[in-house]
């Protein structure tokens, strides 16, 4: 055993620094791997890593604690003597160029060794050690570009040969062509012809499912434009661009909280955060720190954030809009665009999921590819708010449905366990307001919201349109998950017929029902209440009523194939046509 000293809280601060040295090297080695299994077409192989990356955050943490257990006396593992190690951790940490990262991981040891009770900056970083310092090593994180002799097409040419994969093109000279004629579509002549113009492309390629991405911003005439190429392999042994993203909203769903996070080595993430953050400003930190694979440290931010906002606000919390829920408690503060999941004491029939399933089901979303349509989450143990922030009403609704999870006192309201989520239009209120254009589109969303989700082998389960919201970007996302499951696991089944027409007609239903049995058929009816959106619906996605849809997925799935979900529409693809592509540039 160690004993109470200085060099106790110096040893104790550096086993905490050494299991973070070995989780980012562990991270970065997963992250590495991400070029082979692209240039290989190994898919499977990048969901996994993908999964296993997120799994190494809580390994590493529960390997420090057991080691700090062992090594120092119960004793010494008190709140009191931690505010002495983080002075020691922060000498530690000091000059690091992911020290932010550093911080959070040691909250997590804190956490996990104080169970969450004692939650004081003196003991952990509530707040950073270096408050408005901003990383500048020096190095260098992105490449310029500027026009030479050779234009614009020798300019592109750099780009490419500079993120070079050991694939060859499918066709350079016709992918090139496509980005100038996007380039000409798009901006105004002056700025894509200027002698001005300037490209700056971060050093490191953004790795995600079955694509890889360019990242950058062009700068000319004064104007700061985002620039993303979208590479993908065409399982043939040679690399193409898809498409050229310039617009700042199709960006900020490339990075959106509802896909999986990037496969990006970022030497230093604070300087990859800042460059992300000037091309699409309207992203938090938060969400950009747990798009690049950071998800612990978004969630450090998010409080942060969060503590910001109500210093500044002084709204109330209020029960969020909506159908109540059978599972969950949710609340919002108007003014903050995030709602407050609590899981409720009891839920009533026929609801037959228990709390941990709930949680199981949560902690899958997370892992799983969320292919633009699940909303990303963050899970928080005794999170406080003040007291005099919340509504009478929904005080009085919570200690109702979900007192076992609240700690009230005169000055705070403590919960034990919550999750956090963007916060979106429910998709049935949406409808009730919406112009017959918008109504439209949503409609077309959500069914491909259905079928993406089941390319991703994930079956919704409760497909009620108050499980879904719209964003800002107007696009349908799921997020109530306590009845998701893979979608290999259901027996998609047709209503048998009946004998004689008295067994139609009466209520129950006249065939057996497994536990896992789904009739496609009864969707129409238990979605659409309203006959004219039930047939605007069949109309665009009327597949999805048959068990034959649901069954050819499930085979594809079964095969190994990993189907290709785009993070923008599909009309924004370049067209590979040599002779399409040359008509085009005329």
């Amino acid at each position: 055993m160690i004993s109470t000293s200085q060099e106790t809280h110096d040893r104790i601060a550096h086993i905490v620094l050494q299991g973070f040295d070995r989780y980012r090297s562990k991270f970065r080695k997963i992250t590495s791997g991400a070029r082979a299994r692209f240039e290989n077409a190994d898919w499977y192989a990048a969901q996994k890593a993908a999964a296993d990356r997120i799994n190494l955050y809580d390994l590493a943490v529960s390997d420090v604690v057991d080691l700090i257990q062992c090594s120092v006396s119960s004793s010494i593992l008190k709140p009191d003597n931690w505010p002495m190690v983080k002075q020691c951790y922060i000498q530690q940490i000091m000059g690091r160029t992911d020290y932010e990262l550093a911080e959070t991981f040691f909250n997590s040891i804190y956490c996990r060794l104080f169970k969450h009770q004692v939650m004081e900056h003196e003991g952990m970083f509530i707040h950073t050690s270096l408050p408005g310092v901003k990383s500048k090593t020096g190095i260098p994180i992105t490449n310029i570009y500027a026009l030479g002799g050779e234009g614009l097409v020798g300019l592109l040419d750099e780009i490419l040969d500079d993120h070079i994969f050991t694939l060859p093109w499918e066709n350079k000279r016709r992918d090139i062509r496509n980005i100038i004629k996007h380039l000409e579509l798009t901006l105004p002549r002056a700025v894509w012809r200027s002698n001005q113009v300037k490209v700056e492309v971060l050093n490191s390629v953004f790795y995600r499912n079955k694509a890889s991405y360019l990242v950058g911003r062009i700068e000319s005439e004064g104007m700061i434009i985002p620039f993303v190429l979208a590479i993908m392999n065409n399982e043939k042994g040679r690399v193409y661009i898809d498409t050229l993203l310039m617009d700042r909203d199709d960006v900020s769903i490339l990075f959106s909280f509802t896909r999986s996070y990037f496969l990006v080595d970022v030497p230093v993430p604070a300087e990859y955060v800042r460059f992300l953050q000037a091309l699409m400003p309207s992203k938090s930190e938060a969400e950009l720190y747990s798009s690049i694979g950071f998800f612990k440290h978004g969630k450090t931010e998010f409080y942060r954030e969060f503590l910001r906002h109500l210093d500044t606000s002084a709204d109330e919390f209020v029960s969020a809009p909506g159908i109540k829920g059978m599972v969950m408690a949710v609340f919002t503060l108007p003014s903050y665009p995030v709602v407050f999941k609590i899981i409720k004491d009891y839920f009533a029939p026929p609801k037959e999921v228990s709390r941990v399933t709930v949680m199981e089901k949560y902690e899958l979303v997370k892992r799983h590819d969320r292919v633009g349509r699940m909303a990303d989450t963050q899970e928080f143990s005794n999170f406080v708010f003040p007291r005099h922030r919340f509504a009478d009403s929904l005080l009085q609704e919570l200690q109702e449905v979900a007192a076992s999870n609240l700690i009230i006192d005169e000055h705070t309201v403590t919960i034990r366990h919550l999750y956090t989520e963007r916060r979106m239009t429910p998709l049935n209120l949406y409808l009730q307001s919406c112009t017959e254009k918008q109504c439209l589109d949503v409609l077309d969303e959500y069914g491909n919201a259905l079928k993406q989700l089941a390319a991703a082998n994930i079956f919704a389960g409760d497909m009620l349109l108050k499980n879904f919201g719209v964003t800002r970007h107007g696009r349908v996302v799921f997020y109530d998950y306590d009845e998701i499951s893979y979608l290999t696991e259901v027996n998609f089944r047709a209503i048998p017929e009946a004998a004689y027409p008295e067994q139609e007609m009466s209520g129950e239903p006249w065939y057996s029902v497994g536990p896992n049995d789904v009739f496609p058929e009864e969707f129409p009816r238990f979605l659409f209440a309203d006959v004219r959106i039930r047939k605007l619906f069949n109309d665009m996605h009327g597949n999805l009523f048959t068990p034959e849809y649901w069954q050819g997925l499930q085979a594809a799935i079964r095969e190994g194939r990993v189907m290709s979900v785009y993070p923008y529409r599909r009309k924004k693809r370049f067209p590979r046509n040599e002779l399409a592509a040359s008509e085009q540039l005329e």
